[in-house]
C-alpha cells in the first residue's frame, strides 16, 4: 500500500512538473517543433541515465508505444499552432475516455463507477475551463489534437503492458521527437538564457517527470495513470498568473476547481481504499502480454478483496 501511495504522489508531482511547460515555452523563440525537439533530446539523455537495462528483444508494445508517445507530443505541438489552445487542451485530454474503453479489453483492468464519475467531473471541469475559447474553426488542428489524445491513451496502455520496464518506450518516444524537431532549430536565434531555459525544460519539466511517471506506472491502473495527471492543464494558468500576472477568468477558475476537486477526491480514495494485495500489475505481467489474465483483487490468502465502487 505504501508503494501505491508513493505512486499516486509521483503522478501528482509529474502533473506539477508538466504544467510548467507552457510558461517555459512562452519564454523561448523559434518554431514549436524545434523547441520540442531540443527538449526531448535533453529528456532522452536523462531517461537513458535512469535506464538500468534495455529489453532483450523488441515487441509490439515497445514499438507502438514509442510511436504513440512521439505522436502525442508532436500532435499537441501542431494542434496548438493550428487551433486555439483551449481546443487543443480539451481534445487532447479526452485521452482518459479512450483509456477507460481500452483497459478492460486490452489490459483486463476493471473500470469502476468511481473512475467514471471522476472522469465525467474532470471533463466537465475542462469544458468550463476552456469554454470561453472553444471554437469550431481550425479543424485540422482539432483533428491533430484528437489524434494526440488517442496516441496518449495508447501510450499509457503500452506502458502498462510493459510495466516491468516502461522507460525504454519513453526513451524511444523522446528520441523520435528529437529527430523530428531538431532540423527546425535555428541556433543563431537562441541566446545563452534561452539555452538555460531549454535545459530546465528538458531536464526538470520533461526528463525527471517522465522518469517519475515510469516509476509510478507499474503500481496503478491505466485509468489512474491518465486521470490523476489531468490537473496539469489547470495548473498551467496558475504559473502564468504567478509569474506573468495574467489573472484567470471566472470560468477558468470554476473549471479548475472542478478538476482539482475531482482528482484530489479520487486520489485520496485510491490511497486509503486500496486492497491488501499489490495493485502494481495484473497477474503475470512481466512486460509481455497478459492475454487471459485478470486484475488482482485478492488478498495474500487468495480470497477476493473487492474494492466495491471506490
Amino acid at each position: 500500500m505504501a508503494t501505491r501511495r508513493h505512486a499516486v504522489g509521483l503522478l501528482v508531482l509529474c502533473a506539477v512538473l508538466w504544467s510548467t511547460g507552457g510558461i517555459l515555452i512562452k519564454w523561448l523563440p523559434g518554431p514549436a517543433f524545434a523547441i520540442a525537439g531540443v527538449r526531448s533530446a535533453i529528456a532522452a539523455v536523462v531517461l537513458l541515465l535512469a535506464l538500468r537495462e534495455w529489453p532483450g528483444r523488441w515487441s509490439w508494445w515497445l514499438g507502438s508505444g514509442a510511436l504513440a508517445g512521439a505522436a502525442s507530443m508532436l500532435g499537441f505541438v501542431v494542434a496548438t499552432k493550428l487551433t486555439t489552445a483551449a481546443n487543443a487542451i480539451f481534445l487532447v485530454y479526452t485521452a482518459p475516455l479512450y483509456v477507460a474503453l481500452l483497459s478492460p479489453w486490452v489490459l483486463h483492468e476493471p473500470i469502476r463507477r468511481g473512475d467514471w464519475l471522476t472522469l465525467l467531473l474532470a471533463l466537465l471541469g475542462l469544458g468550463c475551463f476552456c469554454v470561453e475559447q472553444l471554437t469550431l474553426t481550425g479543424w485540422v488542428g482539432n483533428v491533430c489534437a484528437l489524434g494526440s489524445g488517442l496516441a496518449t491513451a495508447w501510450l499509457v496502455v503500452c506502458l502498462r503492458k510493459a510495466a516491468a520496464a516502461p522507460l525504454p518506450i519513453l526513451v524511444l518516444a523522446n528520441l523520435l521527437v528529437a529527430i523530428a524537431g531538431l532540423p527546425f532549430l535555428d541556433v543563431a536565434r537562441l541566446a545563452p538564457v534561452h539555452w538555460g531555459i531549454l535545459l530546465v525544460a528538458g531536464v526538470g519539466q520533461l526528463g525527471v517527470s517522465t522518469v517519475l511517471y515510469g516509476k509510478a506506472i507499474p503500481h496503478v491502473r491505466a485509468i489512474e495513470a491518465i486521470v490523476l495527471p489531468i490537473i496539469e492543464p489547470v495548473l498551467n494558468p496558475l504559473w502564468v498568473w504567478l509569474l506573468v500576472g495574467e489573472v484567470p477568468s471566472g470560468w477558468a477558475l470554476l473549471g479548475g476547481t472542478m478538476v482539482l476537486g475531482a482528482v484530489t477526491a479520487r486520489g485520496l480514495t485510491l490511497v486509503w481504499h486500496t486492497p491488501r494485495a499489490s495493485m502494481g500489475t495484473p497477474h503475470g505481467m512481466t512486460g509481455a502480454s497478459t492475454h487471459g489474465r485478470r486484475w488482482d483483487d485478492t488478498d495474500d490468502t487468495g480470497h477476493a478483496q473487492y474494492e466495491g465502487d471506490a
